[in-house]
């Protein structure tokens, strides 16, 4: 990637100079210094941006769908070109493992262009209802921005149905993992996106975030990240009464059933938990496990955590890397430090960096058992590699369990039992569930209630984000 990239934006379908000169350090998580630095945009670089994306979107609004269909297979071509460039660029700035990279992070780039492809293909923009033709439009001008715990993931599924839907953007990837966005821009501009359709700015949510959500030339945002950063956005995004989709925090309960088959479950579970170093709003951080099977869940949990293996980015045979910055490192340890401090029982890990790292955000995979629902960290959202396995008396206490949450992403339930397993996920109040670990579906829908946010992403329930509704009243005659 040419270095003259990191100091650029992409705009109106060129590189651009900033017209601020602010730049922000990117950070290798697994030394905790800079390696790099990007420009980062002041509101006038985000006001070109919109105007760019806002003069394109007549144009690209009206092709038809077999142009967009054409359009993403010739982006997905350049995903696939480029995935070796990908993965490297997203383990040096989140710290990932590059197997993790290559194996996990990367196909989510195209399962999203797949996908979105897939469902274009049968998509009704237009259906009668009666007399009244429902038209399904492209929304307008789209801010995006994106979070660091899996960038390439995060801006493929917005940036593939907005650009399916007919939609133009100005996209702000998050300034702690900005590298892969980057190649990301590079692809769309190979494939040919026509200019000012795909637009890229740099910069912190303060400045360049803020000018994107109040914007009144944007019609939708589309934000992922923390819960409280989503207030934020949503505030700024009032006053010019914009749509708001958000994907936010998650505190998932994972729910073990008596019959379940506990060596798997449970190891699974800690995996999926400790999986991109805790990194994932999904992550299943709460293990529910009936009261009298606790010690054994503990020593299976504990015989996984230690199986985890802490490694540098360029390591073949690491499980998980870093923690993306250093405030995230920091939070991770006071909360691990509240566990031990409310008395829950430390089974593996604990406070500090693991034996063997003197530098960088690496921490030590933690599991503490006996965690009772009020302590601290069966309430926040840690985002770091630290399990909690709660005790529950029957279904009923551990449906109440999992649903005593601020936040409502995703459940997990296991179980022998399939009919039963679908049961206990029909109770839980979240967006996701998923039953008996299963692989990845890219065309169900994902996000969250509460707290989690609104609105949903992935096929075809995320191409519903970027489209307005219009209703041609008398589009057909009444018949007498």
């Amino acid at each position: 990637m040419p270095d003259t990239h990191l100091r650029e934006f992409y705009i109106g379908g060129a590189w651009t100079a900033p017209a601020s000169s602010a730049l922000l350090d990117v950070v290798d998580p697994s030394t905790g210094e800079p390696f790099t630095k990007i420009a980062a945009a002041n509101a006038q670089d985000v006001d070109r941006a919109v105007a760019a994306a806002r003069a394109a979107f007549p144009g690209y609004a009206a092709t038809t769908v077999e142009e967009r269909i054409a359009l993403l297979g010739r982006i997905l071509e350049g995903f696939n070109r480029r995935k070796e460039a990908l993965s490297q660029a997203m383990s040096h700035e989140m710290g990932v493992p590059i197997a993790a990279a290559r194996s996990i992070h990367f196909p989510s780039g195209p399962a999203h262009l797949q996908e979105i492809m897939h469902v274009l293909k049968t998509f009704e923009f237009r259906t009668m209802h009666g007399t009244t033709m429902v038209v399904r439009e492209p929304i307008g001008v789209c801010g995006m921005i994106t979070p660091w715990n899996f960038p390439i993931n995060q801006v493929a599924c917005k940036v593939a149905p907005a650009l399916a839907a007919g939609c133009t953007m100005v996209l702000k990837p998050s300034e702690v993992s900005p590298l892969s966005a980057l190649i990301i821009a590079e692809i769309l501009h190979e494939a040919g996106v026509p200019a000012g359709v795909f637009n890229l700015v740099n910069g912190d949510g303060a400045t360049a975030g803020q000018a994107i959500a109040s914007h009144p030339d944007i019609d939708m945002v589309s934000f992922t990240g923390s819960t409280r950063a989503g207030i934020a956005v949503a505030q700024a995004a009032a006053g010019t009464v914009k749509r708001v989709a958000q994907e936010l925090g998650g505190k998932s309960a994972n729910i073990l059933l008596p019959d379940a088959d506990f060596e798997r479950a449970v190891t699974q579970g800690v995996n999926r938990c400790f999986n991109n170093s805790g990194q994932s709003c999904i992550s299943p951080t709460r293990m529910l496990v009936p009261k009298g099977r606790m010690d054994d869940a503990a020593a299976i949990a504990r015989k996984a955590a230690e199986a985890t293996r802490v490694g540098l980015p360029a390591d073949e045979a690491a499980t998980i890397g870093p923690v993306a910055h250093r405030a995230q490192f920091e939070k991770v340890q006071r909360l691990i430090e509240a566990g031990v401090a409310e008395g829950a029982r430390l089974v593996s890990g604990g406070p500090g960096r693991p034996p063997g790292f003197e530098r960088g955000f690496f921490v030590r995979p933690t599991v503490f058992a006996d965690v009772q629902p009020q302590m601290t960290i069966a309430r926040e959202e840690i985002f770091g590699p630290v399990l909690s396995i709660l005790g529950y008396a029957d279904e009923d206490d551990a449906v109440r369990i999992a649903n005593d949450t601020p936040y409502g992403l995703a459940g997990y339930v296991q179980s022998r039992d399939p009919e039963r397993a679908r049961a206990i996920a029909r109770r839980l109040r979240v967006g996701i569930v998923q039953v008996n670990y299963p692989p990845a579906d890219r065309g169900a829908p994902f996000g969250g209630y509460k707290q989690s946010g609104n609105g949903r992403e992935w096929g075809e329930y995320g191409l519903h984000e970027y489209l307005e509704i219009k209703g041609i009243v008398g589009y057909e005659p009444v018949r007498k």
